[in-house]
């Protein structure tokens, strides 16, 4: 399928100024050159210059069907390293679809999700985690998604794991060679020179890995649940977020039966928040089902925020909302600060604080909007408590690529028993070995087929 050639219409199927038709292949000037003329009639593509653009008309059978403007890209100075040919015709649908039949019909194949990045990657124009920042790049959200998105684009990850790897190939060369040859190449004190570079190594390891959680969360924004009793002011405290009516608010409980979802932005910070059904007891069928699944998102959650209504008393449903919390970043908002409390609000966030470790206590009014400044500043010290040089730090955002950092420090960990335990030396060679090919996975060398289908298949079809 690598030799066949590929089309696919690359810019959104809506209408729109302009639409662009991608072809690459070993064909690709071929067949467009059958239905492309210029102004004067010719067929004159085959006779032009790599990266030119040229006027004329998309035809059938002599008849013109659009007016366009080619791109002439010739490989291996092209996206895909092939042949490619970008047609620019005005962007309607109907008229897009038209000319992607034409091209389809003269001997060009449909191109599947992300084919053309996948022949990048195929072609070795880009390794595995520059093909996943290009859909990084698509579907980033703000400012530093993008950053981040691009500095991944021009290799920054990639040239972080290729120095990783070229430390340990060197390490079991050095092993390998003393091996086959002792009587010149000494390993007297090898043992205690490789703990200095494995040290090394796992440092490096551990700060990309760091930058993991910190990078998603920016990138992908924080997966927030509010969780409480009813009539706490959960719903309030969405459409305070939101800005608008988002979610029904009335004064009887359980108004909220199923979980309600908003994108926010609060100052810079995203929050992906999950207005969930009330936590109490109840004999509702209904109810129960928006129970669980209060309890199924608050299990997911990067952040909890638990809603308390200050001017009633802490009872069973907080000691499970509690329970039910207390290993995760929570943000508890004791809500209704306008009313009297039931008891001294100091006793109430001792308790709190004693049964979900950690948490903060922010005094809020949903009425009169106060609290939010302060649950902003919470936020911010929970999740971005170091400021993140975009422009010259590594930055991991994607899980596969943690997953293959993890699975390599694990492996230089062995090496470290191995040394401890006065292992013969070529134990730490298989060790060394599979650090080496868990770093592989994350820029494509050392990665299988259904993988690398898995991965491109998530791209949109003509990219």
């Amino acid at each position: 399928m690598q030799n066949d050639t590929i089309a696919a219409v690359s810019t959104a199927l809506s209408e729109g100024g302009i639409g662009i038709i991608r072809i690459s292949g070993p064909d690709a000037v071929k067949i467009t050159d059958r239905i492309f003329v210029d102004a004067k009639g010719k067929h004159p593509l085959t006779t032009y210059h790599s990266h030119t653009i040229h006027y004329g008309f998309i035809e059938n059978n002599k008849q013109i069907v659009d007016e366009v403007m080619l791109s002439l890209m010739k490989g291996p100075k092209s996206y895909t390293k092939e042949d490619t040919v970008e047609i620019n015709c005005h962007g309607g649908v109907f008229l897009l679809q038209k000319v992607l039949k034409l091209v389809l019909e003269n001997g060009a194949r449909l191109a599947e999700p992300g084919e053309f990045t996948k022949r990048a990657f195929l072609n070795g124009r880009i390794d595995l985690t520059q093909a996943e920042a290009v859909m990084d790049l698509i579907r980033s959200g703000n400012d530093f998604a993008l950053s981040a998105s691009l500095r991944q684009l021009q290799g920054s990850v990639k040239e972080e794991i290729c120095d990783l790897r070229a430390k340990i190939l060197y390490e079991i060369a050095f092993i390998e060679s003393a091996l086959d040859d002792p009587e010149h190449i000494q390993m007297d004190k090898y043992p205690e020179r490789l703990s200095g570079v494995i040290r090394q190594l796992k440092g490096q390891i551990k700060k990309l890995t760091d930058s993991f959680e910190n990078g998603r969360v920016r990138r992908e924004g924080i997966r927030t649940v509010i969780v409480g009793k009813p009539n706490a002011g959960k719903s309030s405290f969405l459409n305070l977020l939101a800005g608008e009516e988002r979610a029904i608010v009335t004064d009887i409980p359980g108004t909220t039966r199923d979980a309600l979802e908003e994108s926010v932005r609060l100052w810079e910070i995203c929050l992906n928040v999950v207005d969930t059904a009330g936590i109490r007891e109840s004999e509702n069928p209904v109810e129960k089902i928006g129970v669980e699944r209060a309890k199924r998102y608050a299990d997911q959650a990067d952040l909890i925020v638990y809603m308390v209504d200050s001017s009633l008393p802490l009872d069973e449903n907080d000691e499970q909302i509690m329970e039910l919390v207390k290993e995760k970043k929570v943000i508890v908002l004791l809500n209704k600060n306008d009313l009297p409390p039931f008891c001294d609000p100091a006793e109430t966030e001792r308790i709190l604080r004693e049964k979900i470790p950690g948490c903060r206590v922010i005094r809020t009014s949903m009425s009169e909007k106060s609290g939010m400044e302060a649950f902003a500043d919470a936020v911010r010290e929970m999740f971005f408590s170091g400021e993140i040089d975009v422009e010259n730090d590594v930055i991991l955002t994607n899980a596969r690529q943690e997953e293959g950092l993890r699975k390599a420090f694990e492996s230089l960990e062995m090496v470290e028993k191995s040394i401890r335990d006065q292992m013969p030396e070529d134990f730490y060679s298989i060790d060394l070995m599979n650090a080496y090919s868990s770093l592989g996975t994350i820029i494509g060398e050392e990665v299988g087929d259904d993988l690398v289908e898995e991965i491109f298949s998530r791209f949109c079809m003509g990219k």
